[in-house]
């Protein structure tokens, strides 16, 4: 089935683009002929089963991956050989599921970090680190080492850390992981604020669908390292193959 994702020719000049990848693991193919578009102020949600490949083509997105043949671009540029620093320099930024902030340093001291890696002078960063904390609720919190902090609140600081880089596209694998509902909710209205304040695209891998469907502009969804569907909430919501294959009764 074709699905109407472009082709790197046809996506916009700011688009981040995979066209037609393929990836291998031994002899087995985890990405197949998989084509994506994440547009400047837009959230895309990518979910599927366990092992669908959602990972690894993040993966080949911000250059831990590289591929057997295939496009990756970022703003028209083809970006397939770049090594991972060269994208985040670039404005392709990810957050990890299982990797939380430096937990012997303080909030301040984290977003500095990720400020300082656009290559600005330690001054600037710490002024950046103070004003992102700011917006997201967090300046009460700046002296505090980031590991007294609760749960929820280290999670924000992992996601200020990476909005100090200037996000083109920010790449969050299951952000909403170990989140009671309030804290989810919380990470809803964040999200909506990078997507809006710094028309920053927004790739959301995540299990939890209510937020899903709440947050997402699209949603595509792989299954055994191929696309089965892409489309509005509402559209893969009623999808029966998605429903058979991963929502079930979480589509209701």
């Amino acid at each position: 089935m074709a699905f109407s994702t472009p082709s790197a020719g046809q996506a916009a000049a700011s688009d981040l683009t995979v066209s037609d990848v393929v990836v291998n693991f031994q002899g087995l193919r985890a990405i197949d002929g998989v084509s994506l578009r994440l547009r400047r102020g837009e959230v895309l949600g990518l979910i599927g089963p366990n092992g669908a490949g959602k990972t690894t083509l993040v993966n080949v997105l911000t250059g831990f991956q590289q591929v057997d043949s295939g496009d990756v671009r970022l703003a028209g540029a083809d970006i397939a050989r770049w090594k991972p620093h060269e994208r985040s320099r670039r404005g392709l930024v990810r957050t990890f599921q299982s990797v939380l902030p430096f937990g012997g340093l303080t909030a301040l001291e984290n977003v500095e970090a990720g400020a300082m890696a656009t290559g600005i002078s330690r001054k600037a960063a710490r002024e950046a680190a103070f004003e992102v904390l700011g917006s997201l609720g967090l300046a009460d919190k700046a002296r505090r080492r980031v590991d007294t902090l609760p749960f929820g609140e280290e999670r924000r600081v992992g996601i200020a850390r990476a909005i100090a880089m200037k996000p083109q596209f920010l790449l969050m694998d299951e952000p909403a992981a170990g989140l009671n509902d309030a804290e989810s909710d919380d990470l809803l209205d964040v999200i909506h604020r990078i997507r809006s304040e710094i028309d920053c695209g927004v790739l959301l891998i995540e299990h939890r669908m209510s937020l899903v469907f709440r947050l997402c502009d699209r949603i595509q969804v792989l299954q055994q390292g191929a696309t089965i569907a892409i489309g509005a909430p509402d559209e893969i919501r009623a999808d029966a193959r998605v429903r058979q294959a991963y929502l079930g009764d979480e589509a209701v």
